[in-house]
């Protein structure tokens, strides 16, 4: 645009009385003489115009929003790759009896099978740790009949899908939190990187995945739309402080990680807000913060029970 600019002023009209008469042939020569020799001089400023000034700067301002919108691009990209192996997939199935014998290898998905549910989870911990929300295996947390099964599908550290059966460690419906433990068997998972919820504002990018019915290893991309909100806990009381996001959150996305621009876990995805008579997604979504999660799954994963439980 500095170019251009400059060239429109060089290019201003002559003044009517700069111009010879024009009935003298030799006035008509020189009229001509002087015009090439304007001519000569603008393409010469021009030329030496380019050569001596940076020029740079007029390509890259065109393709300046390009190259960050491929960056943008890419860094999506990357949060998907490096986080998705660390999500699951996880089904509620209930059992038409109860089996004379469990295999955590090979899981029964039969006629005597009843698919209950999805949802998601992440991993926690190398220890097989999966942290999901509590109404996504409630069923399981709450089973005296011995038929409800948790199946987790989930990828290792080497890229393997494998298939485990869920075993409840501990639950607070007060948080509407889980965790399941799954057997290794020499397999390595990739827990997820956990972030902080303390420090964020709304604006910022973010991401969910998860498996929105049954669809695996779903992303959707939105930005946080408030904070300090409150929401209704499986048991009727308040989760305080939850994040509320524009990110889709759907039905089987449940227990599934909200994560930052930086690939860090900043919640769990819970709760949306749908219209009445259709179970369509309102864009208003709702994360259980990250700090909550960190303070109580410690408590779960050792005791089986929330710290206010056990007193």
């Amino acid at each position: 645009m500095e170019v251009l600019g400059s060239l429109q002023c060089m290019l201003s009209p002559i003044q009517p009385n700069q111009i010879p008469p024009s009935n003298s042939k030799n006035a008509h020569l020189l009229t001509r003489r002087k015009a090439l020799t304007f001519t000569s001089s603008i393409a010469a400023f021009y030329f030496q115009f380019c050569q001596n000034s940076d020029i740079s700067g007029f390509p890259s301002a065109i393709a300046q929003p390009v190259d960050e919108l491929q960056q943008e691009e890419d860094r999506a990209v990357q949060i998907f790759q490096g986080t998705s192996s660390s999500v699951v997939f996880i089904k509620d199935l209930e059992l038409a009896k109860i089996p004379k014998s469990t295999s955590e290898t090979v899981l029964p998905e039969d006629e005597n099978v009843k698919v209950e549910g999805t949802g998601s989870g992440f991993i926690w911990d190398k220890f097989g740790h999966i942290v999901t929300n509590y109404h996504v295996v409630a069923k399981l947390a709450t089973d005296r009949s011995g038929l409800q099964l948790c199946k987790v599908s989930l990828v290792d550290a080497s890229g393997n899908s494998i298939i485990r059966e869920g075993k409840i460690v501990g639950f607070d419906p007060d948080y509407d939190l889980a965790v399941l433990k799954v057997d290794l068997k020499g397999n390595e998972l990739k827990p997820v990187t956990l972030g902080t919820s303390r420090d964020l504002h709304v604006g910022q990018r973010c991401f969910a995945i998860g498996n929105p019915y049954g669809y695996e290893n779903t992303l959707t991309t939105g930005v946080i739309s408030g904070l300090g909100r409150e929401i209704p806990s499986p048991n009727g009381k308040s989760i305080r402080e939850a994040i509320q996001t524009d990110a889709a959150i759907n039905a089987g996305n449940s227990g599934g990680p909200l994560i930052d621009s930086y690939g860090h876990v900043i919640g769990i995805n819970t709760a949306t807000f749908t219209r009445k008579g259709t179970g369509m997604s309102s864009g208003v979504n709702f994360a259980i913060p990250i700090d909550t999660i960190v303070r109580i799954i410690p408590y779960l994963i050792v005791y089986g029970t929330p710290y206010t439980d056990r007193y």
